[in-house]
C-alpha cells in the first residue's frame, strides 16, 4: 500500500497508518483519496485486522475539511460506496470488520473530531490533545456523523454544549465526557496503543467481527441519519450568510496553521 497522504508500517495484523498531508492535515480531496484506497486495500486483506490512526504533526492530527475543495472531496468519498459523502465514508468506516484505534496527540476539530469518533476506539494525549466541534461559529452543522456519535456517547445536554459552543475541550474533559476513551500520558500513549493493538490482534477474528456488529446493531446511527446530516452540511455550507463568514474567516488566517493554533480567538472574531 502506497498512499500520498498516509505512511504505513505493519506488524502482522496490525496497520498502524500515519496521517501526513502538510501543512496541517486538512481533510481534502489528497487524504480522502488515500482514505477510500487504504479501506478498501485492508478490507480485501484477510490479514489485516486493526488500523491503527496517528498523524506525522505533533499539532494536528485532522485539523478540519478543506472548505476550498467541499466538492471535490466528496466526489473522491464517493469512490468507496457511491455515497458524495464523507460522513457515509466514516460510516463505513464504523461498521466494517476492521477494528479502528486512533492515536490522537494534537487537534481534531471538525471532521477530525468525526473522524475519530467514526473509530472504534480512541486515546489521547493529557498534555497535548484538544477536540472541537467548531462548525456552528459559521452557521454550519457537524456534516459527518458528530451529531449521530456524539449524542450517543455523551448524552444530549453535553452534546448540544459541544456543538453549540465551539470551543476546544483538552483531553481530560473529552474522558469525563465519553469523547474518548481514556487520556494518558504522552510519553505513554503509543506503548499503550500499540501493546492493545496487537493483544487484540492475537484473538479470534470472529468473534471480535460478531461484537462489533453486535454493538453498532445498539449504538451506530442508520445510514439516513448521517445522509440527512451530510445534505444539511452541504445546504448551509452554500448559503450566503456562511459565505460570508467562512470569507472574514480565511481573511483572519482561517486554515493557516500559526492562526488554528488558537482557533477560539479566530471565531471568537468573525463578528468584530
Amino acid at each position: 500500500m502506497t498512499f500520498e497522504t498516509l505512511k504505513m508500517s505493519r506488524d502482522d495484523a496490525v496497520l498502524f497508518v500515519e496521517i501526513s498531508a502538510p501543512p496541517m492535515n486538512l481533510l481534502g480531496v489528497d487524504v480522502v483519496r488515500d482514505l477510500v484506497s487504504l479501506i478498501q486495500d485492508a478490507e480485501a486483506d484477510e490479514g489485516v485486522r486493526i488500523l491503527v490512526f496517528r498523524s506525522a504533526d505533533p499539532d494536528y492530527f485532522i485539523s478540519h475539511v478543506d472548505v476550498t475543495q467541499v466538492k471535490a472531496y466528496r466526489e473522491a468519498a464517493a469512490k468507496l460506496n457511491g455515497e458524495r459523502s464523507v460522513a457515509m465514508l466514516l460510516r463505513h468506516m464504523s461498521a466494517s470488520r476492521l477494528v479502528t484505534i486512533a492515536q490522537i496527540e494534537g487537534r481534531v476539530r471538525g471532521v477530525g473530531s468525526e473522524f475519530v469518533l467514526a473509530c472504534d476506539m480512541r486515546f489521547a494525549a493529557r498534555e497535548t490533545a484538544l477536540f472541537s466541534q467548531m462548525e456552528t461559529a459559521f452557521g454550519l452543522i457537524p456534516g459527518a456523523g458528530a451529531i449521530q456519535y456524539l449524542t450517543r456517547l455523551m448524552g444530549r445536554g453535553r452534546a448540544i454544549e459541544v456543538m453549540l459552543s465551539a470551543l476546544d475541550y483538552d483531553a481530560d474533559i473529552a474522558e469525563r465526557y465519553g469523547w474518548i476513551n481514556r487520556a494518558l500520558p504522552a510519553d505513554q500513549l503509543g506503548e499503550f496503543v500499540a501493546s492493545l493493538a496487537r493483544r487484540i490482534a492475537r484473538f479470534p477474528a470472529a468473534g471480535q467481527a460478531i461484537v462489533k456488529e453486535r454493538v453498532n446493531a445498539i449504538s451506530l446511527a442508520g445510514a439516513d441519519d448521517f445522509r440527512k446530516d451530510s445534505d444539511l452540511f452541504l445546504e448551509c455550507m452554500l448559503s450566503e450568510p456562511v459565505q460570508r463568514r467562512m470569507a472574514v474567516a480565511m481573511a483572519r488566517g482561517f486554515q493557516t496553521r500559526g492562526a488554528e493554533l488558537d482557533i477560539v480567538r479566530l471565531l471568537d472574531q468573525l463578528d468584530a
